[in-house]
């Protein structure tokens, strides 16, 4: 029996992912019904502040794991186990169906003039429904338009003024029946762009900076991203620290889950992203990649935003915004590689390519 505190805190992330199951009968298993598979999982508990377990675990052994366990934490594994195996079911969005079971790829719009990569490029409707298209033939599952930049140290922008910049493109979108995501923290700006046509609502406050937001979700029963963030724009550079950032952040997200699901979300609407980034240093942004895999026991869809980020010029030698393609791609791979379902993308047909391209190796792999 291991010998565990009874209020240590269990957590199970797939890793030794494999090409393909051909030939590994009862050793691999199929990550969230998706194209990754697993051959074994890192399980670590944590009591307090402290890992006081951790151990790589073939897929094969995994019930006498469970059977050393304690009960209540044999229990945990396997209510996260299912979680990890159990496919995430497609969402029916208007005249859209938006899958989970292959990677897709979600397009960023800014209408704002001061947002980190492209802020100010898109002055007019006609530009931003243009780019919006252009990004729709390119492969772009979602268009993701936001009126208000959370770059660090941006400040925040009156709901009348993000909904007057939302409403002219929103309005012309609706007639171009693409997927459109609104990326906002406030609830009116949420309930506008709903009733203009948008299907999802990404909140990098994750419902926690609006108190209304919650109700405007549920009532539109509509997917909902739910982002980890630490302080707000303004403040979440200013020295940030966690404890164990993997772990920190997926309590978190778990939090959140079932704050809004007792608010009265479907969990099968909600998507999680870790929040690169958004009071975040660099090993914190580091750390939370190479773990990705983690998220997947949450049970939602995972999405990733680290496009262009500031992690990739400190990497590289401070490559400027505009010279981040190669960073961006590499993040997007080892993302794919983890089984992540959505990345939120400046660069959308460059970042599709690199998709169909490790889809075409999944998909050799995967014929006998």
């Amino acid at each position: 029996m291991i010998d565990l505190p009874a209020d240590a805190r269990l957590y199970v992330r797939p890793t030794a992912f494999v090409d393909a199951p051909l030939g590994h009968d009862g050793q691999t298993a199929r990550l969230a019904g998706g194209l990754t598979w697993f051959s074994a999982v890192e399980v670590i508990a944590r009591h307090g502040a402290r890992r006081v377990m951790q151990r790589l675990v073939p897929i094969d052994r995994l019930d006498e794991l469970r059977s050393d366990l304690p009960s209540a934490h044999g229990a945990r594994f396997g209510e996260l186990w299912q979680r990890l195996v159990a496919t995430r079911p497609p969402l029916e969005l208007g005249s859209r169906v938006l899958r989970f079971d292959a990677p897709s790829v979600m397009g960023i719009l800014n209408l704002t003039p001061d947002s980190f990569s492209d802020g100010g490029r898109l002055a007019n409707p006609e530009e931003q429904v243009a780019a919006a298209v252009d990004m729709a033939a390119a492969g772009a599952a979602i268009i993701d338009v936001g009126g208000e930049s959370t770059r660090p140290g941006a400040r925040p922008v009156w709901e009348g003024d993000e909904i007057a910049r939302l409403e002219p493109l929103l309005s012309r979108l609706a007639a171009a029946d693409l997927l459109v995501s609104v990326d906002t923290r406030k609830a009116e700006v949420m309930r506008r762009a709903l009733a203009l046509g948008a299907r999802i609502v990404n909140d990098v406050s994750a419902l926690t900076y609006d108190d209304r937001a919650a109700d405007v979700v549920a009532a539109a029963a509509c997917p909902v991203v739910l982002m980890h963030h630490r302080g707000d724009p303004q403040t979440m550079q200013d020295d940030p620290r966690y404890d164990d950032v993997l772990l920190d952040v997926f309590d978190w997200l778990s939090a959140r889950i079932e704050a809004c699901v007792a608010a009265g979300i479907a969990r099968d609407r909600l998507i999680v992203d870790p929040g690169i980034g958004f009071g975040k240093r660099l090993r914190h942004n580091l750390d939370l990649l190479n773990g990705l895999s983690l998220f997947h026991a949450l049970g939602c869809p995972v999405l990733l935003g680290a496009s262009r980020k500031r992690l990739i010029g400190a990497l590289s030698n401070e490559a400027a915004v505009d010279r981040r393609l190669g960073g961006s791609i590499a993040i997007l791979t080892a993302a794919l590689a983890q089984g992540v379902q959505l990345v939120r993308v400046h660069d959308v047909a460059e970042s599709v390519q690199a998709i169909r391209v490790w889809r075409g190796l999944r998909d050799a792999a995967l014929t006998p």
